[in-house]
């Protein structure tokens, strides 16, 4: 089956059960309204699909692997809600429709991704995402250290320092580690967590997570500078505009390019036994580059 069948089936998974949760816990009050807006971003949910497919190779069930998700794209959420803010990145538009900063106000939409943050957590806590305690301990210590410092939050301060100024590739790497790759490696791992796979598959998880979300920025990085409004949803060009600090503005789009092909070649040369027992993941590390062409 093609990646992108797969990716919308699991999008139409996704999206009902989401739905349902947000619609069964948020309120009617103005913020519980904001999040739900931010949440419905009308992106692919990539880190879903990319839960659920870790989650089939080690045999969790749907409803776990499902909870898991939601927690994620809560966390994604918050990030998008908090990434077009004036302070941040500064952008009126996500995916073809207003940010939520735009369409309720500023300090709602603060407050909007701060909540949503939260959120992923009581999802987590909750004994219907795994019985074991130990298990909801381990996915929160995670993700909290992903979320943090040591990454998204580190990532996205990266990226503000990194503006209009001269900056080597190893650091552009290592903050594309943090703001992109650290939550993909939670979306890989946590699934294997649940799974109950052992510590070597896990960390293998992690990594996988860790240079597809690599790829992904990259990608997502030359698309901002080469596609239109229609096909991003947001303003194009606005990297270049704003100067800011990516592997393309460093080395070009062609080495870039290079360096992604080269990337995954060695990555799964390194980690044949895991490539030949979980043959889709062949595609779908991949199916970044998929996006360029």
């Amino acid at each position: 089956m093609k990646i992108n069948t797969l990716i919308n089936g699991e999008r139409k998974n996704f999206e009902n059960y989401f739905v349902k949760l947000l619609k069964s816990t948020l309120s009617r009050e103005i913020l519980s309204k904001a999040m739900f807006y931010g949440s419905m971003n009308g992106g692919k949910r990539i880190r879903p699909f990319i839960v659920s497919i870790f989650a089939k190779l080690a045999n969790v069930k749907k409803q776990h692997y499902l909870r898991l998700s939601a927690a994620i794209e809560c966390i994604h959420s918050y990030s998008l809600i908090h990434d077009d803010l004036p302070s941040m990145d500064d952008d009126d538009f996500r995916r073809g429709k207003l940010s939520t900063h735009k369409k309720f106000n500023e300090a709602t939409a603060i407050l909007a991704g701060d909540a949503l943050h939260d959120l992923a957590f009581e999802i987590i806590a909750n004994k219907k995402t795994h019985q074991d305690a130990k298990i909801r301990i381990q996915l929160i210590e995670k993700l909290s250290k992903i979320l943090g410092f040591q990454g998204l939050a580190g990532g996205q301060s990266c990226d503000l320092l990194f503006e209009k100024t001269k900056i080597k590739k190893k650091d552009i790497l290592k903050m594309y580690k943090l703001k992109t790759s650290a939550l993909f490696s939670f979306c890989c791992s946590s699934a294997f967590i649940v799974g109950g796979k052992n510590n070597k598959e896990i960390k293998f998880a992690e990594e996988f997570g860790s240079i597809f979300g690599l790829m992904f920025q990259i990608i997502d990085d030359i698309l901002d500078e080469t596609k239109d409004f229609k096909f991003l949803g947001k303003t194009p060009g606005k990297d270049k505009k704003q100067g800011k600090s990516t592997l393309i503005s460093v080395i070009g789009e062609e080495k870039a390019i290079k360096f992604c092909l080269h990337e995954i070649k060695q990555f799964e040369y390194k980690n044949k036994k895991y490539f030949n027992q979980y043959k889709i993941l062949t595609e779908v590390l991949s199916m970044n580059l998929k996006k360029y062409k």
